[in-house]
This record gives structure tokens, C-alpha cells and sequence, in this order.
């Protein structure tokens, strides 16, 4: 009993109703604030890996523009849905649970995947109470991440591209014909008995064909 004393102390602290029946939405949003600072806070010091930057995003693009309970778009609910609601809140404080122990573990990579599970939770009870948002899924969400994070680490670490069988193909070609040019001009010159000759035509051409490659 004096635990439920204190908590509802606070809560009138803080200005909660704990007879609103649109408290789960406050409660979801602030929830999902505090894990996703977490995480934030567990990954800042380094480069962020295109999972860990999608999982950070999805929290942030289900938490922008959160309603109050008063919104003219916020629904009521009737019980089926209150049921619904209560149910998400459950399962997100059982995810929430594993990821302290993730962070007090060090499992970054348990982390970025129990902060989705916990943001599709919390997006489910805002569909609920604000059915006319449009949220993203995840898989939009990293989708687009992924494209970013592909274009960022290019722009980081450039690297050549290997070049086709086509290209080596050619590559190949050139240098047997540049073979074939060369033993042609000595064969001339040994025959015109004009080495010296023949030796300054071939490096004429020689430096031309350089010339013609830069």
C-alpha cells in the first residue's frame, strides 16, 4: 500500500490523472523518450551501424508530434481496444525489462533490437488513440537508412570499383597489340639493316600511343 501511495504522490506532482483513461498514451511516449536517450547515450562515441541508426529513427519517427490526450484526433476507446492497449503496455514493459539488462550487459546489438520491439509496441497504442496518423513501419524506416548509410560510408571510405571481365578483357587486348606493334618495328628495322632508324620510329610511336592513353 505505501508503495501505490507514493506512486500516486507523484503522479499528482506531476500533474497525471491516474483516472484518465487516456493515461496509457502519456505513459507510452514518455517510456519509449527514456529508452531510446539510452540507447542514444550507448552508441554516440562511435560510427552508428545502419541497423542502430534505423532502430534510433523508427523511435524518433513514432514519438514526433505525439498528441496530448486532449487532441481533437485522439479517440476514446471502448473496452475491446482499453484491452488492446493494456496488453501493448505489458508486453513493452517486459521488452523494457530485457533491454536494461542488455544495457547493464553491454548488448548494444540486443539493444538496437529490443528498442523496435518496444517502438512497435508504443506505435500500436498511438494507432489506437490516433487512428488518422500515419506512422512508418520499420521496414520503411531502414529501408531509407540504409540507403543513407551506404552513400555515407562511400563518401568515407571510397573504394575503386573492380573492374568487369569486359574491362580486363580489353586491358588484355591492348597490351598484346602494343606487343605486336613493337616486334613488328624491330622486324622492319632488322631487314632495312636500319637499327638506329627503326629505334627512334618505334619510340616516336611508342610515346604516341602513351600519349593518346593520358
Amino acid at each position: 500500500m505505501t508503495q501505490v501511495a507514493v506512486n500516486e504522490a507523484l503522479a499528482r506532482d506531476r500533474g497525471i490523472d491516474l483516472d484518465d483513461p487516456k493515461l496509457a498514451l502519456r505513459v507510452a511516449a514518455e517510456r519509449l523518450s527514456t529508452v531510446r536517450y539510452v540507447f542514444l547515450v550507448q552508441i554516440e562515441d562511435g560510427i552508428a551501424t545502419a541497423a542502430q541508426r534505423a532502430s534510433l529513427e523508427y523511435a524518433d519517427a513514432v514519438l514526433i508530434g505525439w498528441p496530448e490526450n486532449d487532441a481533437p484526433d485522439v479517440v476514446d476507446l471502448d473496452e475491446q481496444q482499453q484491452a488492446q492497449v493494456a496488453e501493448h503496455m505489458r508486453v513493452m514493459e517486459d521488452h523494457i525489462r530485457k533491454y536494461a539488462a542488455m544495457e547493464r550487459d553491454g548488448d548494444i546489438d540486443g539493444m538496437t533490437d529490443t528498442l523496435i520491439r518496444i517502438t512497435e509496441r508504443v506505435a500500436e497504442i498511438r494507432r489506437l488513440y490516433q487512428p488518422d496518423f500515419l506512422l512508418p513501419t520499420f521496414a520503411e524506416i531502414r529501408r531509407v537508412v540504409q540507403q543513407e548509410w551506404d552513400e555515407d560510408m562511400g563518401k568515407i571510405d571510397p573504394k575503386e570499383p573492380d573492374p568487369t571481365a569486359e574491362q580486363i578483357e580489353e586491358q588484355t587486348e591492348d597490351a598484346d597489340k602494343q606487343q605486336r606493334q613493337i616486334a613488328e618495328h624491330a622486324e622492319q628495322a632488322n631487314r632495312s639493316g636500319q637499327p638506329e632508324q627503326a629505334g627512334q620510329q618505334h619510340a616516336g610511336h611508342h610515346g604516341e600511343h602513351h600519349g593518346d592513353k593520358a
